[in-house]
This record gives C-alpha cells, structure tokens and sequence, in this order.
C-alpha cells in the first residue's frame, strides 16, 4: 500500500498531539477555582503549581532533545504524550499540595517533548522549503488548542466534576498514539506506505545521505555550542518567548484587573486573540514557502521573521498608546495581531535548527532552545508581578523591547541560515 502526502499525515498527527498538549495545560488553570476549593489550597499554592510545571518543564525540553535523538521521533513522542496523559489522569487523584506538585512535575516534563520532537520530525519529513508550514501547521495546534480549552473544559466540568474531566483528557492522549504508531511506521527512507517520488522530495536536500544518518551519532553538547549560529536559535528563543507566555499566562488577570471581565466574559473574548496565532502560524510557514521559491533560505527565513517581529512591535505599540479602559475588544484585536505575528515568526526560528544541524543533533539543539525559552518565561513569571501592582504598562513595554532583540541575535549571529556541520568537514 501506498499513501500519497504521507508526511501531511504525520504533521496532522503532531499538530492534534499539540492540541491535546494545550487543553490538558489549560485545564488547571479553568478548573482552579473549585479544585483549590476541594483540596483546601490558596492562589499562593496555585503560584508554586505554576512554577514547579515550567521548572520541569525547561528541564524537560533538553532531556527530550537528547531523548529523540536517542531513540528516535516514533517511540519519542510516544514517550511524551504517554507521560503528560498519565500525569492528567492522576490529578484527579491528588489529595494536596504534595501530590499535586509530582503530577504537575510529570506533566511538564511530558508536555515539553512536544516541541522538539515536532522540530526534529520536520526536519525527517520535508524538505527544506515545505518546513517551515510544516511548523506553522504544528504551532497552529497550540493556537487551536487554546480556542477550544475553556469551551471544552467547562462542558466537561459541569457534566462530570473536575476529577473524572482530567481522566477523560488524559484518556485521549493515550488513543492518539494508536495512529501515531500506525502511521509513522519508520523514517521516510524506510517507509513501506511513502512513494518513490514523496521519498525523492523528502531527502533530495538533506544535509546527510540516508547512509549517514544510520551511521552518525548526534554531536556533542560542546560541539553544538561552538557554533554561533546555535547561539543565534537560542538568543533568538530566550527574547522571544515571553511575548507568547505573557497573554497565554496574564491576560486573563489582565482583562479581569483593566476591564473588569468575569469567567464568562474571558472565555467569550479571548479566543479571537488566539486565532490571530492561529493564522499566523500557517501564513508565516506559507510566506516563507513562497519566498524559498525564488530565493536562498537564509534570505526567506530572516524576512519572514523580520515581518513577524515587526508585527509583533506595532501591536505592543498598539496596546500601549491606544488602549483605554473602556475599550477592552480593542485589546483583543491588537492581540491578535501580536500572537500573529508571533506564530508567523516562530514557526521560522523553529526551523532553524533542522535548517543548520544534521539530523542527530537536531533535537538536542531543539530541546536547548525550549529549555532556554522557558527559562525566560520563568523570568517574566517572577517579574511581573512586581512591576504590574499599579499598571501592565511596564510589561508591555518590556516585551516591546525583546522583539527586535529576538530578530536582531539572528541577524548577528547567523550570518547565513545553511548547514554549519558541512563547514567543518
């Protein structure tokens, strides 16, 4: 049996694990109010859940890196979503701070796999101009996932209670990897399902030869640090990230304090922000495409990211001059157009290391970004509350600075986005 488009199928598969990945993340957060209620807890306790899951959870970017490359993106992701399902499912039997803390641990290091093993099947499964849709297809999940969370949760919640709702999440994450391990059988070169002609596509520009990947082990941790273009992915990632994780962790707080919005009015509003990330994760992939069609891969990815960081600085500018406090959608909509561009530039920085390493290296460079990236959303968890007391002015000015700090360290650092392995042949 042939499948045509096989690679479509496995970025599909990746993409609804993201989904699933963002509504089991989301769901602490929805069901809080009551979970804090039944297990006697405070905002305090909810803070040390938030920290203990993205401690774990930037341990579990470069952990998982090295894991896939390992043991491979097949049995990887079976990893990870077989972790954070079973980290869901027992919060439903926490009974306090404790338990809770081991789960919320487990499930940031499971969840966390997610995006290096997206990064490093991209780079198996296409070519080097279809990978960055390829990205905007998987990132597009985090967005989908974040629209239909509070719908979904709050139906499951009120039909069955908190606990039998994380059981039935984690359930789904586990059917998933029936079709995963169905359909992702073997890499393309070994693929029975894949045509000649897909195979041809697929490695006609990789760095190494199929004969090479078998051989090869992954670079050393010191190798890949020696090069400056890894430090670019990881500066790039450390300045970007917390523009992200400041409206998917604080917006809600913030349309509560600014606008006075309650639970209802939140869950109403905030999904047309996300699917501004949403379109922007695939027509930053799309763009980038396009662009590859004519032009060098350094010169279609560093505009696109370009465009994404420009964006991203008009719509903070945005937030900062016009917002009032009697025009809330209109913050919604500016929103929309920073996740935008967001997602239409990160999809590309994700890419970059599949872009610069061959493939045993890919997705520790990958888990080293992530890792990075959540270090600094740690950062701006600690920070934002103590400069937010009277205005969320200052942060937004905050992330209106790292976004062309973010486009600038790729511009500096990487020179020229190709294969620096080849270089020291």
């Amino acid at each position: 049996m042939k499948l045509k488009g096989l690679r479509w199928w496995v970025i599909a598969l990746i993409c609804i694990a993201t989904v699933i990945n963002y509504i089991d993340r989301t769901a602490f957060g929805v069901m809080w109010p009551e979970m804090g209620k039944d297990l006697g807890m405070d905002e305090a306790d909810y803070a040390v859940m938030l920290n203990v899951f993205m401690i774990t959870y930037a341990l579990g970017k470069f952990l998982s890196g090295k894991l896939y490359d390992q043991i491979g993106t097949r049995f990887g992701f079976v990893f990870s979503i077989a972790l954070w399902s079973a980290a869901a499912v027992l919060h439903a039997f926490a009974r306090g701070l404790v338990s809770l803390s081991v789960v919320r641990a487990m499930l940031g290091l499971g969840e966390a796999g997610n995006w290096p093993g997206a990064v490093k099947s991209n780079g198996e499964w296409f070519p080097v101009k279809e990978r960055a849709i390829a990205q905007g297809i998987f990132n597009a999940g985090a967005s989908l996932g974040s629209v239909i969370a509070p719908a979904l949760i709050a139906f499951l919640y009120a039909q069955f209670g908190w606990r039998s709702t994380f059981i039935i999440l984690g359930l789904v994450g586990f059917v998933w990897i029936f079709p995963w391990l169905l359909i992702n059988k073997a890499k393309p070169e070994q693929h029975p399902w894949i045509t000649e002609e897909e195979k041809k596509m697929i490695l006609s520009d990789r760095i190494e030869s199929p004969e090479e990947t078998q051989k090869e082990k992954g670079s050393s941790l010191a190798k890949i640090l020696s090069y400056r273009e890894s430090w670019g992915v990881l500066v790039s990632r450390f300045f970007i990230e917390p523009i992200w994780w400041l409206f998917v962790g604080w917006m809600p707080l913030y349309l509560n304090s600014k606008f006075g919005f309650s639970i209802e009015e939140i869950g109403s509003t905030i999904w047309i922000s996300y699917l501004g990330g949403m379109a922007g994760s695939i027509l930053g992939g799309w763009f980038c495409g396009k662009l590859m069609e004519k032009h060098s891969v350094d010169y279609s990815r560093k505009i696109s990211i370009l465009i994404g960081g420009v964006l991203i600085f008009l719509g903070l500018m945005g937030i900062i001059f016009f917002v009032k406090g009697n025009n809330p959608m209109t913050f919604i909509y500016i929103v929309a157009l920073v996740l935008f561009g967001f997602q239409f530039a990160i999809g590309n920085i994700q890419t970059l290391s599949s872009d610069l390493l061959k493939g045993p290296s890919v997705g520790t460079l990958a888990g080293l970004a992530g890792t990075v990236a959540a270090i600094s959303v740690i950062i701006m968890n600690w920070l934002i509350p103590k400069i937010t007391t009277v205005s969320y002015t200052p942060a937004f000015i905050i992330i209106a600075v790292l976004a062309p700090l973010a486009v600038l360290s790729i511009y500096i650092l990487i020179r020229k986005i190709k294969p620096v392995e080849l270089d020291s042949i």
